[in-house]
């Protein structure tokens, strides 16, 4: 898709990013974050709607660029984990949630990928996403919305990883590990993201 498209994701990607900022940096160090990513008014009231990709790509964009990639790495890493346990605490009915903890782990990933597949504009926005279950799983999104026109030497996407890793932990196998193996903000041609347990 086009840069100039405009889509919207879910609020988690602001809303988690600023508790695991006030975690691990404190409430100041957040508050200027937000500030220089023109997000302030979001402190005072989180959003409860889609938000526009932009914002959240602000957010972090100004991560990286203030915090450097390993302290971002640890905010984003926080922040993907508790958009999990969001998710798992209000988007995942409880009973689909009892019945992958019994399944197979090949067939709890074919189910869990097909309800991330139907639900991935909520995260994806105007970019694209591919599943492909198996041994490794494979995820990929193209044209992601957090890293779109950022560069890096390293892969950016940890609040994905942790995400998708935190998932599969709870619903798929305990022992799951998510890792980046592209990244568009590494000029690669896609963000992918290999689950293996």
């Amino acid at each position: 898709m086009s840069t100039a498209t405009v889509g919207r994701i879910g609020p988690n990607a602001i809303i988690r990013v600023a508790e695991a900022l006030q975690h691990q940096l404190g409430a100041s160090i957040t508050a200027e974050l937000f500030a220089l990513a023109g997000l302030s008014p979001y402190l005072a009231a989180p959003p409860q709607q889609m938000v526009d990709e932009g914002e959240a790509r602000r957010l972090h964009t100004v991560l990286r660029s203030e915090l450097g990639p390993r302290v971002a790495a640890e905010v984003s890493r926080e922040a993907g984990v508790a958009t999990a346990g969001y998710l798992l605490a209000h988007r995942i009915p409880k009973p689909v949630q009892a019945v992958l903890r019994v399944l197979p782990a090949a067939m709890a990933c074919r189910v869990l990928l097909a309800a991330i597949r139907r639900h991935a504009w909520t995260f994806a926005g105007s970019g694209t996403f591919e599943a492909v279950a198996g041994r490794p799983t494979l995820l990929t999104i193209r044209d992601n919305p957090l890293c779109r026109g950022q560069t890096s030497e390293v892969p950016v996407c940890d609040y994905y990883a942790a995400t998708f890793e935190h998932l599969f932990r709870q619903l798929v196998h305990r022992d799951t590990r998510c890792n980046e193996l592209s990244c568009e903000a590494r000029g690669d041609d896609a963000c992918r993201f290999e689950l293996r347990w």
